[in-house]
């Protein structure tokens, strides 16, 4: 029997085959979550935004009474807090999703 450095064997095909169907796994998640929308509200519902899985925004609402030309700050702390929260569970539904795939490895670039 021969030394293979790189470890191949009678298991190599099956690792071969294990991670190509991980690969096709990943991609069609991927494609699933980047058209996926996430919503988040600030002020009880006063700015509401989504965004999909690839953090585009998508809509923010904001309802008039919330609009204050006296007070644009509150304004835009509301619109900040509502897209980052967006953002936030989009990225977090990604990283979920992406680690049921692959086991929890760490792979880098997902």
């Amino acid at each position: 029997m021969k030394f293979n450095p790189l470890g191949g064997g009678p298991n190599m095909g099956q690792i071969m085959k294990q991670a190509k169907k991980m690969q096709e796994e990943m991609a069609r998640a991927q494609a699933e979550l980047h058209t996926r929308e996430f919503e988040a509200s600030a002020g009880g519902g006063a700015v509401t935004v989504k965004v999909t899985g690839k953090q585009q925004i998508v809509s923010i609402d904001i309802k008039p009474e919330v609009v204050d030309p006296e007070d644009i700050e509150m304004l835009q702390d509301l619109i900040m807090t509502a897209v980052n929260d967006a953002i936030k569970q989009s990225q977090e539904t990604v990283s979920a999703e992406m680690a049921k795939i692959t086991g929890g490895l760490n792979i880098p670039g997902l």
